[in-house]
């Protein structure tokens, strides 16, 4: 789908991600319905924007808020007239621990953003893009939603249910005008850790400093890339398409290699 003159709608639009990607719309013509649960944030992506910031529209909600969400379209059809794309971004992660050793409060939250969000926002908008003669629904997952990664075990199962039902969404919605697209962010420089209100493990800083890591920027490119060619499915950063390769052909080599990593930090 061609991004140009298009009114896409993205959460997560604060920061990381989600704020390089609606930059990344504004710079290739679109219209952006913004949506995150920081005001402050948004503000700072308008003042990003510049002379592009006519044709941005920010909306401050909780997406966990099942009401304010259905409430949602209505207001950006006020403002545009139409929707042409939703992309669904906003994610946190759970503490770094092990599933013996963590809350259910922190269960439930990374479950109603991750999963229960991203279902509020598809079943919210879905209606309005099978009536666009092209519309695009992207959602992003997770590498710990293909490959398990001990610490972050809830929120890998959160992102593999987005997984599961973005491929499922695709399936369903193949003879419709919707393309849909699964994402599988490796590792990139965002501030998902002080946004999901977790510390990070001891030694995590010096450790993550030894990876390479895909800016926010260039995963926002790649991502706008591969909507505009309509991809089903998109890998950013090497780590990501090289563990999709191993977990498929070794799955148990692939996880032991991860835990390792892992053991490190979790102690």
């Amino acid at each position: 789908m061609v991004l140009q003159d298009k009114v896409i709608v993205v959460t997560g639009a604060g920061g990381g991600i989600g704020s390089a990607l609606a930059l990344g719309l504004l710079e290739r013509g679109a219209r952006v319905v913004a949506v995150d649960l920081r005001d402050e944030a948004l503000q700072r992506l308008r003042a990003q924007a510049g002379d592009a910031a006519d044709r941005l529209s920010l909306r401050t909600i909780n997406i966990t808020d099942k009401t304010a969400v259905a409430a949602l379209p209505q207001t950006v059809i006020e403002t545009f007239e139409t929707i042409d794309g939703l992309i669904n971004c906003a994610g946190i992660i759970q503490p770094f621990v092990k599933v013996n050793d963590l809350s259910y409060d922190a269960i439930e939250r990374v479950m109603n953003v991750n999963f229960y969000g991203t279902l509020y926002m598809v079943k919210a908008f879905l209606p309005q893009l099978l009536q666009r003669p092209e519309a695009h629904l992207v959602n992003v997952s997770s590498m710990g939603g293909f490959l398990p990664v001990p610490g972050q075990g809830v929120y890998g199962a959160s992102k593999a249910a987005v997984k599961l039902l973005t491929e499922a969404l695709y399936a369903e919605l193949l003879t419709t005008n919707v393309h849909v697209t699964v994402v599988f962010p490796g590792a990139t420089q965002t501030d998902i850790t002080k946004n999901s209100g977790v510390d990070a493990p001891g030694g995590a800083s010096a450790d993550m400093q030894k990876m390479p890591m895909l800016s926010a920027e260039a995963a926002a490119g790649i991502i706008l890339d591969g909507v505009e060619k309509n991809k089903p499915q998109i890998f950013t950063g090497k780590d990501s398409r090289m563990m999709n390769k191993l977990y498929r052909l070794a799955p148990t080599y692939a996880t032991r290699l991860i835990a390792k990593r892992m053991q490190a930090l979790l102690g």
